[in-house]
């Protein structure tokens, strides 16, 4: 990922291809414009100030994502405007997920309400603050659980693509789809 890219697409390579496959891409495109935000709603941005931890999701220089969880002090997260959401610590430099962790880069947060089950979603872009230790993610896209597990029109199929969503267009070094090239 680099700075220059402006928008992450909705579905990425990987659930595009599983969609089409179980025949609801049309659907899931509509899904997605509806659901899936470029700022975050009054509600997602509470949501994240009061959370004790996240769940932060990268790619590092080889095209591997790689995920950490992120825990601090409750406030550590915050956000001053609906398109910016401000952490105020960084992943330890030896993760792996660290590296994907820099200026223009594009990362994935997904907050767990762990009591209630709530849980939000976040892509971004990583922003360096002026000043502090942490770091801003500029908000690309937000969306809250989009379809609920207990749904009746929710397949086995449909739910693994709603909730495998990565931060950016999908790559990998593995072929993981027969008959696909990565």
């Amino acid at each position: 990922m680099t700075a220059s890219l402006k928008k992450l697409p909705t579905w990425h390579e990987g659930e595009t291809f599983i969609q089409e496959k179980v025949g609801v891409a049309e659907r899931m495109a509509a899904v997605g414009q509806r659901a899936v935000r470029d700022f975050m709603p009054d509600q997602h941005r509470a949501f994240y100030e009061q959370l004790p931890f996240v769940v932060l999701g990268s790619v590092d220089a080889h095209g591997d994502p790689w995920a950490t969880l992120l825990a601090g002090t409750l406030g550590f997260m915050s956000s001053p405007n609906p398109t910016t959401l401000d952490i105020a610590l960084r992943p330890d430099p030896t993760d792996p997920a660290s590296e994907g962790v820099r200026e223009g880069e594009a990362i994935g947060l997904l907050g767990i309400e762990m009591h209630t089950r709530r849980r939000n979603r976040m892509n971004g872009f990583v922003a360096v603050p002026p000043a502090g230790s942490g770091f801003r993610v500029d908000v690309d896209q937000s969306f809250g659980k989009i379809a609920p597990a207990t749904s009746s029109s929710a397949t086995p199929a449909t739910c693994v693509t709603l909730h495998c969503h990565t931060t950016a267009p999908w790559k990998s070094r593995r072929n993981w789809m027969p008959g696909r090239a990565t």
